[in-house]
């Protein structure tokens, strides 16, 4: 039995042409006939459609300057921050909101704003709207609307239509709205923190006033001003009491030894000694309290008192200067009416076809339908290889187009 040689590339291809040319009529039919349906729909029967794009900033999230001052203002503008505040100033601040873009994001796809396009541009007009229920046109617009993050982090808005000049127009109005609606929402967000803020201020104005006055009455009633003087003072004095003292007890010592008890001398030095011991007694007792003198036995306690009442006004103090600048914040944001979206390019009427891809269309048709006539050319010449050679594939064959004339013949 002779081998069957193996075909070369170029004798396949030679067959393969061969074969179309052999059946050239049927082979330019089926390459032509779908080219030119394809041809005159992309060329008069399908709309087409055009894109309109613009490119924002997303809203800027920066801490305001009276935020910012929040911190040298808590510890009283000294870099060493010995009040003590610095962290309490971390701690209550109130930093600005970081999910502006997620809003903004929001506001371009909610169906609001969507329905308020439907409705300035007669989209069911335009669109030829045939449906009973809006939500299938609003569900037609959103097919033709984008918005996504480019690689910049900017908002790219995309609108595609049939009409490129009212694809512009949608974008512009779509940018408009979204920002009146962004600046309304700051602007309502800051509203509300500002009346949260003024009644937290007006309480704690309350509280500081309150406070303020019992840690004065408690000074003027305990003649207690400065517990560092104070206690640094009657020490002291103290201190010279008890040498004086101690002096004068000595010098009756030696008086008493030399002289004796009934001298002249003596006697003073008694009065002088008693005198200085009473006001030492009266001093430790705290009968001197009107010469800023403090008894020892209650410093602790009015020490003690004091630092609380300092401690908590300081507290209040710096909770009151937080929640004005927090509100005066608020009251700035609440009364400016600004541009928050800033458009980096703006729509244009382009008028680019952005769909149907007609040269592409054409090219992919016309290749599609050059391979499909090719196999059809070549399958014929195969089958009637096979009839010539008689094998059972060629008689399925013979029968299956027998079948067809039969019900052709009906």
């Amino acid at each position: 039995m002779r081998q069957q040689e193996s075909l070369s590339f170029i004798e396949v291809c030679l067959r393969l042409m061969n074969n179309n040319l052999r059946r050239f009529k049927l082979f330019s039919a089926i390459v032509l006939i779908p080219t030119l349906v394809t041809f005159v729909l992309v060329m008069w029967v399908i709309d087409p459609v055009y894109r309109a794009l613009a490119i924002v900033t997303p809203p800027a999230s920066s801490q305001s300057p009276l935020s910012s001052g929040l911190g040298s203002l808590l510890s009283g503008g000294g870099s060493s921050g010995k009040s003590g505040m610095g962290g309490l100033s971390a701690m209550l601040k109130m930093s600005p909101s970081a999910d502006d873009v997620d809003v903004v994001w929001t506001i371009f796809n909610s169906w609001e704003l969507h329905y308020q396009v439907i409705q300035e541009f007669n989209l069911a007009k335009h669109y030829k709207f045939k449906g009973k229920y809006a939500a299938d046109l609003l569900k037609k617009f959103r097919k033709n609307f984008d918005i996504e993050t480019n690689k910049e982090d900017m908002l790219q808005i995309t609108v595609e239509d049939t009409d490129y000049k009212l694809a512009a127009q949608i974008v512009e109005f779509m940018l408009e709205k979204a920002d009146s609606a962004f600046n309304e929402y700051k602007t309502t967000q800051a509203r509300q923190s500002r009346l949260y803020l003024q009644s937290r201020l007006d309480s704690c104005e309350k509280n500081l006033k309150s406070l303020m006055k019992k840690f004065s009455k408690f000074q003027v009633d305990n003649n207690f001003y400065d517990p560092r003087v104070q206690m640094e003072s009657t020490i002291r004095y103290l201190g010279g009491l008890q040498e004086r003292r101690e002096t004068l007890s000595m010098e009756m010592a030696y008086e008493k030894d030399d002289r004796g008890e009934n001298s002249k001398r003596y006697d003073q030095l008694h009065k002088r000694y008693n005198t200085v011991n009473s006001a030492l007694q009266e001093a430790l007792d705290g009968k001197d309290k009107d010469l800023g003198l403090v008894a020892l036995k209650n410093s602790p306690k009015l020490s003690s008192e004091y630092l609380q009442y300092e401690s908590e006004i300081k507290i209040q103090s710096a909770l009151y200067q937080m929640l004005w600048v927090q509100s005066e914040e608020m009251r700035l944001e609440e009364s400016k009416k600004l541009t928050n979206l800033h458009v980096l390019e703006p729509p244009w009427e382009n008028n680019k076809k952005v769909y149907p891809l007609r040269a592409i269309m054409m090219i992919f048709v016309f290749t599609l339908a050059f391979i499909l006539a090719t196999v059809v050319c070549n399958l014929m010449a195969f089958f009637e290889s096979e009839e010539e050679k008689g094998t059972s594939l060629a008689k399925q064959w013979i029968a299956l187009k027998g079948v067809f004339k039969r019900n052709k013949g009906r």
